[in-house]
């Protein structure tokens, strides 16, 4: 249903969008989407925790502590944009493309805001603190980064990936300088 639920949203507007059509596009019975929500937001809710649970897995375990690493790290070797963290992330928006450009369209329904408190909380700011960045400085700081490969990415997307994926690598690392 999940599948079904993007499907509509790249046709229309997530109030537009009735039960019996995400139903139909599942090949479902509203009876079975109902035994398993109450409503399309519900729906919605576990759609988003899916997806970047799914995201998140793409990193090995490796790189599962990188608040860690950016905090026990030197000053210079503070660094969040890398091709480790890059080409994980970038592998799985290519290959979820069509997931990514209605995540990017309808940024208020998928949590946007949320995922990067989250992001913020559990990565940036620890690390951040480690090194001394000011508090009034964190946010612009995470943001600037965030920021920068969201437009990347969009850019990416709206040319259908046509890029490979070491190539947008490449951009992000000459970019950072």
């Amino acid at each position: 249903m999940d599948e079904a639920l993007i499907e509509c949203l790249e046709k229309k507007d997530l109030p537009y969008i009735t039960v019996k059509e995400i139903c139909e596009k599942a090949g479902v019975n509203r009876s079975t989407f109902y035994l398993h929500y109450e409503n399309i937001g519900d729906l919605l809710e576990e759609c988003v925790e899916y997806t970047n649970n799914r995201c998140f897995e793409q990193y090995g375990e490796e790189l599962a502590d990188v608040s860690g690493r950016l905090r026990r790290g030197r000053p210079e070797e503070l660094v969040f944009i890398s091709p480790e963290y890059l080409r994980p992330y970038l592998r799985f928006v290519k290959e979820n493309r069509r997931l990514y450009r209605v995540v990017l369209q309808h940024q208020e329904l998928f949590h946007t805001k949320k995922t990067f408190s989250e992001i913020f909380d559990r990565v940036f700011s620890p690390a951040l603190d480690s090194h001394g960045v000011p508090e009034r400085e964190k946010a612009y700081t995470a943001l600037f980064y965030l920021g920068g490969i969201t437009s990347v990415v969009c850019e990416w997307l709206a040319r259908d990936c046509e890029e490979d994926v070491e190539e947008i690598v490449g951009v992000c690392m000459r970019i950072r300088g």
